[in-house]
């Protein structure tokens, strides 16, 4: 067993290797992770394990408690154990100790330590049954786990020196690991950063998200642009995750809602699934806590298998339950275009909110015990909501509450409020999910009764605070804030919106009219010459008759006042909930991701709510962890900064970077410096040859946008800038190029959506005209540019070290914050964008003089747009020269006159240059002569970069964890004993 005063005993074939619980309590992890028997002279304990919230039974020594420091682990005893798990948890055929077998048996070695702490930290949060955050995501982008773990346990160099005696290198092993398929951009990356932050700072914290068999998809760069594969992550198993068959909870779907005796709604019949736990330790820095990411999978019991359809020979009809059930967790982001598409995506949302929810109830029903009280439900649990994915979060909670736990309505608002908080990262409106009622009538037919009495009762709350004397405020408030949209006003708010009808004439005063008007045609007829008089006459007396039905109509017309159409549904147009607006309603807390954006969800995207619930907004800029994106990715940097500092403390408090600060003209600082930086770039070299093919200069400059490809993150307006810097380079003699441009090496990278024709569009624009330039001898290393396929977390953590500059050229107002950024910045990257999203704390953070700035603000593109919709909008010629050169054919014989076509005109959809690559390209081309002038002075951009690196510590997920915490979740960091 381990000590804290003794290494642990070495694992053999009979003896599997032993982890010590906390706080005396321990458990026998064997090959498989069962429970081993305890041997002579150890008591029996039985510890909380984090599989199944059951009593596991374990073993330990009486003197044996957890080890503070795991680093006293020898290197033999790791290899040992490394040699147990490749022989004794096989995957893999016995005859050799490759690279993937030996990853696999590394990755369950470093399991074993983790366990210990893993469940010696749920261990202490149940027992002390403290407060705890739930951060749920529909992503969560890991990166590769090997080298994160040994780092964050301190065992790097033990387990590198154990794989060396066993012929292997670390490096090698790790490269093994494929990245998590579990996420895409930002988002996912950011929850990740977070579960890495809550851990090392010792908060008490879960994440739940869903386990995506194939991920969003694999990229794969042909001659005809982007295409996409099934992501293969799991095809040889993941061995950091426990998959706990003994948690799993019910999920339904459609069915009807009934009444019961008991006077509760009851949600019956309908398609029910099973939602399956897989675990995956989430180990901190430095620190005993270890966290848990709680993924779930779909499935239904086996006796859902038609057998007698299957022995029939319809064997699809015999497996249609397995396979609706498991699609659920098939891929990230499932084409929405069809309804089956819609529904499908609805159900990955819902799952994740009803398993997790029903997860977190039990966990709070248990630690409660006797003195359970759901009142002090927001006081144990508070639940974050990264997106509005998990929007159904609220009417879920509300329907457990009522439906199942008996509450009241008011007993259920109250703690839903005071327990959901949203977390807003957009303001695109595309991607403020609205939600067709049809839909979610059909599938969630409980859910919706719910909604549309929260919209009842926040309708009622508008009205209470604009009354009824100006309608026509009401009806902009109504309409911008319903949950509900084009939906039918309910009864009780419709009859606050009565159209008093045009006072008519009484059926006398109607008559009496009649009568004049009669006596009058007779005159007429009377002077008519008598041809025309027997043509008139039949027609005089149906006019007369007419007139008399008029006074009976009269007579009999209803004198109720008609109801604003305002109140009533156009059938023309779709019925839609709006989930960001449930948010909202149904959250205590609304928090942005940097400052900028947080403003513009006030002033602009949440304005009415902001304006009724001024202290529910915050903003909450992101951060990243400095663990995986500067000490494990960038380990040249880290003991750079180590050595200057004094000591590696930087790493948790990110602070004393500033004390670079005073070094940053030291001429030592500085060439160690570049030369981190150089062999930083040397590793890329390789990567992009082994990925692309092309072979590119360390030389050169390195100029890197990585990124989700979307029109307003502006990949396009980079690539016509390189095209523009190429042109002017043909035009030259091989003497001018030289003298008037510094070596690039303009790397891209990032996935287009399978759907998004026009992002996929500039991909195949890219790699064209990589195609064109690289391959040109006349330009030779002056220019080279490389898509790299399949970006993910692994290739970032070889790009961003090696990057020079890095191109954040959003649209301003458009990208909620960024973190990548971040990550650049923290790297000692120089970075080139808009004031948008976190550029502009980065840029006040490491001085104005340290960031290259371009292009429009913010507050500009709204007036923009509209004198670009009014033909005022004169494009700069070389604006006009590049796209008139991009459709020349010099790229190839692809037709670009859709790509071109969407920055031409001034109006119409796909058109108009709605992102203003057009207004901002002649300020971006400018300033990317400022770059070049400054990479020319070595010294100037050394420490330039130097100054990014100490001034980016803001950046920290560490700093933005400890807000949330302290201002929306109310938890506190809790230290293991």
């Amino acid at each position: 067993m381990a000590t804290a005063s003794a290494p642990m005993q070495l694992a053999t074939a009979s003896r599997p290797l032993s982890v010590s619980g906390g706080g005396g309590r321990g458990v026998h992890v064997g090959a498989r992770g069962g429970a081993a028997p305890p041997t002579r002279g150890q008591r029996r304990l039985a510890v909380r394990s984090v599989a199944s919230d059951r009593g596991v039974q374990g073993s330990v020594s009486p003197e044996e408690e957890i080890p503070s420091v795991l680093n006293s682990i020898d290197s033999s005893t790791i290899a040992s154990n490394i040699k147990h798990h490749a022989e004794f948890t096989p995957v893999f055929s016995p005859e050799h100790f490759s690279p993937l077998k030996a990853y696999h048996a590394t990755a369950k070695s470093v399991l074993d330590t983790l366990i210990m702490n893993w469940n010696a930290t749920y261990d202490y949060y149940d027992r002390t049954n403290v407060k705890q955050a739930y951060y749920l995501s529909m992503e969560f982008l890991q990166g590769r786990a090997l080298t994160n773990a040994v780092g964050n346990l301190e065992l790097t160099g033990q387990y590198a020196e154990a794989l060396k005696q066993l012929g292997q290198s670390l490096e090698d092993v790790a490269t093994q690991e494929p990245d998590a398929a579990l996420g895409n951009g930002g988002l996912g990356r950011l929850a990740s950063c977070f579960l890495d932050s809550l851990a090392t700072l010792n908060y008490p914290a879960w994440g739940y998200g869903l386990r995506y068999k194939y991920g969003l998809f694999k990229q794969i760069i042909t001659k005809d642009g982007q295409e996409e594969v099934a992501e293969n992550w799991l095809e040889m198993g993941n061995p950091w995750e426990i998959v706990r068959n003994d948690v799993s909870y019910p999920v339904k779907f459609y069915g009807k809602v009934v009444e019961g005796t008991d006077g509760r709604k009851h949600w019956i019949g309908g398609e029910n699934i099973k939602a399956v736990a897989h675990d995956i330790p989430i180990p901190g820095y430095k620190t005993k806590t270890t966290n848990n990411l709680r993924l779930w999978s779909t499935t239904v019991p086996s006796q859902d298998f038609d057998l007698d359809a299957f022995n029939a020979g319809d064997h699809a009809s015999a497996y249609e339950a397995h396979l609706n059930a498991e699609k659920i967790c098939h891929v990230l982001y499932p084409g929405d275009e069809s309804p089956e598409g819609k529904a499908l995506r609805l159900k990955q949302q819902y799952t994740l909110c009803s398993a997790s929810l029903q997860d977190i109830i039990a966990r709070f029903e248990r630690r409660a015990g006797d003195s359970l009280s759901w009142e002090n439900f927001p006081s144990k649990v508070a639940v974050q909501m990264n997106d509005t994915h998990p929007t159904l979060c609220i009417p879920e909670l509300m329907r457990i509450l009522i439906d199942v736990k008996g509450l009241s309505w008011n007993e259920a608002w109250s703690i839903t409020e005071r327990t959901v908080a949203y977390t807003n990262h957009t303001v695109l409106p595309e991607a403020l999910e609205k939600w067709s009622l049809d839909i979610m009538q059909k599938l969630l037919p409980r859910h919706v009764e719910i909604i549309e009495k929260i919209d009842e009762e926040l309708m009622n709350i508008i009205i209470s605070k604009y009354g009824t004397a100006d309608t026509s405020l009401l009806k902009k408030k109504i309409k911008e804030m319903r949950i509900l949209n084009n939906i039918d006003l309910p009864d009780s708010i419709a009859k606050l919106f009565v159209k008093p009808k045009e006072k008519k004439e009484s059926p006398a005063e109607l008559k009496e009219k009649l009568l004049v008007k009669s006596l009058e045609a007779s005159a007429v007829v009377e002077e008519k010459p008598e041809s025309k008089v027997e043509k008139n006459e039949d027609s005089k007396e149906v006019e007369v008759v007419v007139e008399s039905k008029e006074v009976v109509e009269a007579e009999n017309e209803d004198s109720e006042d008609e109801l604003d159409p305002f109140v009533k549904s156009d059938p023309k147009l779709p019925r839609v909930v709006r989930m960001a607006n449930l948010c909202v309603a149904g959250g205590h807390s609304v928090n942005g991701v940097a400052e900028i954006h947080s403003k513009i969800v006030k002033e602009d995207v949440f304005n009415s709510f902001y304006e009724m619930w001024p202290t529910k907004f915050q903003n909450k800029t992101n951060g990243v962890t400095p663990r995986r994106w500067i000490r494990f990715c960038n380990p040249e940097l880290s003991t750079i900064i180590s050595k200057w500092i004094g000591s590696d403390d930087w790493i948790l408090n990110t602070d004393k970077l500033t004390e670079l600060k005073k070094f940053a003209d030291d001429e030592d600082l500085q060439s160690e410096w570049r030369a981190a930086k150089r062999a930083n770039k040397m590793k890329v070299v390789s990567l992009i040859r082994e990925k692309t093919g092309y072979v590119v200069s360390p030389d050169a400059m390195f100029d890197v946008q990585v990124k989700r490809i979307h029109e307003y993150k502006r990949q396009l307006l980079n690539i016509l800038g390189i095209v523009y810097r190429y042109k002017k380079m043909k035009e030259m003699s091989a003497k001018d190029r030289i003298k008037s441009f510094v070596p690039r090496v303009c790397i891209f990278g990032g996935k287009a959506f399978a759907t998004y024709i026009q992002a996929k569009r500039i991909v195949k624009f890219i790699t064209d005209v990589a195609a064109t330039v690289n391959h040109d001898p006349e330009i030779g290393d002056l220019l080279k540019v490389v898509f790299v396929p399949d970006y993910n977390v692994s290739v970032a953590e070889a790009l961003i070290p090696a990057s020079e500059l890095s191109q954040h050229i959003s649209t301003a107002g458009m990208e909620a914050s960024g973190t990548s950024n971040m990550k650049f910045a923290m790297n000692g990257c120089i970075l080139i964008g808009t004031l948008d999203g976190a550029n502009v704390e980065i840029r006040e953070e490491v001085g104005e003089e340290n960031f290259f700035l371009f292009g429009a603000e913010a507050h500009e593109i709204a007036g923009l747009r509209k004198q670009r919709a009014q033909g005022k909008f004169v494009p700069d010629p070389r604006f006009e020269e590049v796209k008139k050169y991009v459709c020349s054919g010099v790229f190839g014989t692809y037709n670009y006159d859709e790509l071109m076509g969407s920055l031409e005109g001034n109006e119409g959809y796909g058109r108009a240059d709605y992102f203003l690559v057009g207004k901002d390209f002649p300020s971006y081309i400018e300033c990317q002569k400022k770059v070049d002038e400054a990479y020319r002075n070595e010294k100037l951009w050394t420490r330039m970069s130097i100054l990014n690196t100490a001034c980016s510590s803001k950046f920290s997920s560490d700093r933005t964890i400890h807000e949330y915490a302290k201002d929306i979740w109310d938890i506190s960091p809790v230290i293991l004993p």
